[in-house]
């Protein structure tokens, strides 16, 4: 173009949008200008991007320095349950979090779906009603578990000669008991060297004492040697053991009669504890009883037969009892039916089986075999189980493990 030329020149801006500059406009002009403009934008989007970030701050959830609660629930315990008939077993509940920490649950309300079975009061003391099974349900504000009972035949089970610091095998008869529903007997010489409050503290509460209260005591000559009325015995044991310092009381399991005797007091016919069993017989007319004490009136072991308790196994077989549990010799052995006079009687005998298997130790036995001894053995610790069905009873022997003897059988009430 010539000098003077005053057309108009194409051109472009910042942003690349063309635009034409007449003569009378400098380009610098328009570069300041886009320059402003950017400027502008760019601060704009400053405080956007500033306003967004102080509104999600305002909308975001405020926290604390406090932990987060971990979950809990309602535990009952246990899931699984077997009950006897005539022995009461407890359910508890409890707490448990997510970090698996549990704690005892107050306020629980207890049900049965199975009354017939089985009934819980609120201790969640369960008591078995007839055979079956029965679900027992725990509520607490709102949250629920559930425990399946299973209702079985009366069970007698135990041993005598038992705790001893110096044995550890009253803690392996406890085990078995851990796992066996029931009533336990304990027949006799339950603590050793005597039936002091510190022996009952330090060796048997460690072990059986877990089982106290569904333990039913017979009273034994050591427990005698430490006071002359047993009274270290029947400050531990309580009620359970009877009404001091006779020693010797009833109960019920079931259909089956269950008598308790004190085999280091009087016996003799005419005696208050003789008189007192006969006239418990007359007024407990049971199809089946069973018997126990400690000292026993026929025995193959070292210490010998107890002949002063031959009236009271007299009252007993005239009555028709059916069996008859005692301790004192530190072994196991079983007798075929038989009279008070040790005479085979199929018909009406009575069973005897002497159990000082309880844990403080295992004897020899004596030189002579007892007429009509069936089964001995003095190598192994372990209880006697009865299970009383009505009209009949299953017995075994089940030694502590490791071991392997055993003795079983069934029986027929006369």
């Amino acid at each position: 173009m010539a000098v003077g030329d005053t057309r108009v020149r194409p051109h472009v801006d910042c942003r690349g949008s063309p635009y034409h500059v007449s003569g009378l406009e400098h380009p610098r002009y328009r570069w300041e200008v886009c320059i402003r403009a950017t400027y502008r934008r760019l601060l704009a989007l400053v405080l956007v991007s500033s306003s967004l970030v102080y509104a999600s701050a305002c909308l975001a959830p405020m926290t604390t320095d406090e932990p987060t609660l971990p979950k809990t629930w309602l535990v009952v315990f246990p899931h699984a349950l077997a009950v006897s008939i005539g022995t009461p077993a407890i359910l508890t509940a409890r707490i448990k979090d997510s970090a698996g920490n549990h704690s005892v649950a107050t306020k629980v309300k207890w049900l049965t779906r199975d009354s017939a079975a089985a009934v819980i009061d609120s201790a969640g003391v369960v008591t078995g009603m007839t055979k079956g099974y029965a679900t027992i349900v725990g509520v607490r504000e709102g949250e629920t578990d559930s425990a399946l009972v299973q209702i079985v035949d009366p069970i007698l089970v135990g041993a005598g000669d038992i705790a001893s610091c110096n044995s550890s095998g009253d803690e392996a008869t406890a085990m078995l008991l851990d796992s066996i529903p029931g009533t336990i007997f304990a027949a006799g010489d339950v603590v050793y060297p005597l039936g002091a409050p510190q022996y009952f503290t330090a060796c048997y509460e460690p072990s059986w004492g877990r089982h106290k209260n569904r333990t039913r005591p017979a009273v034994g000559n050591h427990e005698y040697y430490y006071a002359p009325d047993a009274r270290g015995y029947f400050a531990y044991f309580g009620e359970r053991a009877g009404d001091p310092p006779r020693g010797y009381y009833s109960y019920d399991l079931g259909s089956w009669h269950i008598i308790v005797l004190n085999s280091n007091i009087a016996s003799n016919p005419g005696s208050p504890q003789e008189q007192w069993l006969r006239t418990d017989l007359g007024t407990h007319p049971a199809v089946c009883t069973v018997a126990y004490w400690h000292h026993p009136l026929f025995t193959s072991g070292g210490e010998g037969p107890s002949p002063w308790m031959g009236p009271l196994a007299q009252a007993l077989y005239d009555s028709g009892a059916d069996v008859v549990i005692t301790g004192h010799d530190h072994d196991y052995e079983r007798f075929a039916p038989q009279t008070p006079a040790g005479v085979l009687d199929s018909a009406r005998g009575i069973r005897v089986f002497v159990v000082g298997t309880g844990g403080a130790s295992l004897l020899p036995f004596g030189t002579k075999v007892a007429a009509n001894s069936e089964v001995r053995n003095n190598t192994s610790f372990g209880v006697l189980k009865l299970v009383l069905r009505a009209g009949a009873y299953d017995w075994v022997f089940i030694p502590v493990r490791g071991k392997s003897f055993t003795d079983s059988g069934s029986g027929h009430c006369h």
